[in-house]
C-alpha cells in the first residue's frame, strides 16, 4: 500500500487525507495543534466546492434556502447600490468553519492516522523533519498554510506572503433578522453578513490599516452604519481580528518531486471572493486523479488558482478605495451595471419562456 504524509489538518489537509484514503493510500496527518479542530467564523461553500466535497464522500453541506428579503450591495447609510437579484449570481452555502471541518474529518477511516501536537520544522532530502524525526512516504502533501514550512524549504527564493493593506474582523451573532445580507462598501471599509445553515449570522468587516495593529475595536469603524450592522455587533461575544495576506504572483509550482502544495500553502488569496477554502477542497478532490503523474495536478490547479488570487486581489483594491471621488464613481458603476444586468436577465427569462 502506498503511503502519504499530509502536513496540516485544516480544511484542505483534512480533505486531502480523505481523498487519498479513498484512493487506497495509507495516510499520516501531522498537525501542530494539540487536537483536531478549526477556529474562525463562517465560510462560504460555492457550488464547485460542494461538488468536490461530494466526490470525497463528504455529506451535510446542502444547498442554502433562498432568502426572501433583499440582498446585495449597500452604502453605509443603507441605500442600495445593487441588489443580488438583479445580477443573477450563484448563492453559496454558508456554514461555520468548525462544522465543515467536522463533516470532513468524520470521513477519516482506519487508513488515516492523525498525529496532533507535532510541529514540522522543515523538509530536507525527501524527508519531513518533525520533532527530531525524519518521516518519509511515497507522497508528501504540504497543506501547512500561508507561511508553509515545506514551501519555504523547497522554494527559498520565493517572496511568499504579501500584506494586502487591510485587516479583517469576523464574528458570529445569534439574532433574528429579516434581511438577506450582502456587503456594504464605504471608504476604506467594508462590512458583510450572511445567514449560516444553523440559523446564526456570520459577519465580516475589512479596514485599511498598517500591518500588526491590534485593537479589535470594530465599533469605531462600523457602529454607526445602517441596520442591522449595529445589532450584529452587539450580539457577538467574540470578535476575531487578523491582517489579510495573499501569496505573491507568480505562484510557485504546486509539485516538486514527490511533494504537492495544497490550499493556502499553494495559493493563499485574500477573502474577497470567498474562495480560499473552496479552492483547497477542489485541490484535494483533484489530487487523486493525478497520483500516477503528479505534474497533471500542477497543470490542472495552478492556472485556476492563479486567476482567483489575481481576481480576489483586484476586488480588494476596488473595495478598499478610500477616496470620496473614486468611491462615488465605483458605486455609480455598480449601480448602472446592476440595472443593465437586471434588464438583460429579464429579457433572457422572457426569451426562454417563449422558446
Amino acid at each position: 500500500m502506498r503511503t502519504a504524509i499530509v502536513v496540516g489538518a485544516g480544511i484542505g489537509g483534512a480533505s486531502a487525507a480523505v481523498g487519498l484514503e479513498r484512493a487506497g493510500w495509507r495516510v499520516t496527518v501531522l498537525e501542530r495543534a494539540p487536537a483536531l479542530g478549526e477556529v474562525g467564523a463562517g465560510i462560504s461553500v460555492w457550488p464547485s466546492a460542494v461538488k468536490a466535497l461530494a466526490e470525497l464522500g463528504v455529506t451535510g453541506v446542502e444547498k442554502a434556502a433562498a432568502v426572501s428579503a433583499p440582498a446585495g450591495m449597500r452604502r453605509p447609510d443603507g441605500r442600495w447600490v445593487v441588489k443580488a437579484s438583479a445580477l443573477g449570481v450563484e448563492v453559496p452555502v454558508m456554514i461555520h468553519r468548525a462544522r465543515l471541518h467536522e463533516l470532513i474529518t468524520s470521513r477519516f477511516g482506519a487508513g488515516v492516522t492523525v498525529r496532533a501536537g507535532v510541529t514540522v520544522d522543515g523538509f530536507e532530502d525527501g524527508a519531513v523533519l518533525a520533532g527530531g524525526e525524519e518521516l518519509r512516504a511515497d507522497l508528501v502533501v504540504a497543506a501547512d498554510g500561508l507561511r508553509s514550512v515545506v514551501r519555504g524549504a523547497l522554494f527559498p527564493a520565493y517572496g511568499g506572503p504579501r500584506y494586502s493593506g487591510y485587516a479583517a474582523y469576523r464574528g458570529i451573532a445569534e439574532v433574528e433578522l429579516d434581511d438577506g445580507g450582502g456587503e456594504t462598501w464605504g471608504r476604506g471599509r467594508r462590512f458583510g453578513f450572511a445567514r449560516l445553515l444553523d440559523g446564526r449570522y456570520y459577519w465580516y468587516a475589512t479596514e485599511n490599516r498598517p500591518a500588526g495593529v491590534v485593537d479589535a475595536d470594530v465599533w469605531t469603524g462600523f457602529g454607526d452604519w445602517h441596520d442591522p450592522i449595529p445589532q450584529l455587533l452587539k450580539a457577538s461575544e467574540t470578535v476575531l481580528q487578523n491582517d489579510i495576506y495573499d501569496l505573491r504572483l507568480p505562484l510557485v509550482p504546486f509539485v516538486h518531486g514527490n511533494v504537492v502544495l495544497l490550499g493556502d500553502a499553494a495559493h493563499a488569496m485574500t477573502p474577497n471572493l470567498g474562495r480560499g477554502a473552496c479552492t483547497a477542497i477542489e485541490d484535494a478532490a483533484a489530487l487523486p486523479r493525478h497520483l500516477d503523474d503528479l505534474s497533471g495536478y500542477d497543470r490542472e490547479r495552478r492556472a485556476a488558482a492563479t486567476k482567483l488570487v489575481r481576481a480576489s486581489r483586484v476586488i480588494g483594491r476596488v473595495g478598499q478605495l478610500d477616496s470620496r471621488l473614486l468611491c462615488g464613481v465605483r458605486d455609480d458603476v455598480f449601480t448602472v451595471g446592476g440595472k443593465v444586468a437586471g434588464v438583460l436577465g429579464r429579457k433572457r427569462e422572457m426569451g426562454e419562456s417563449h422558446g
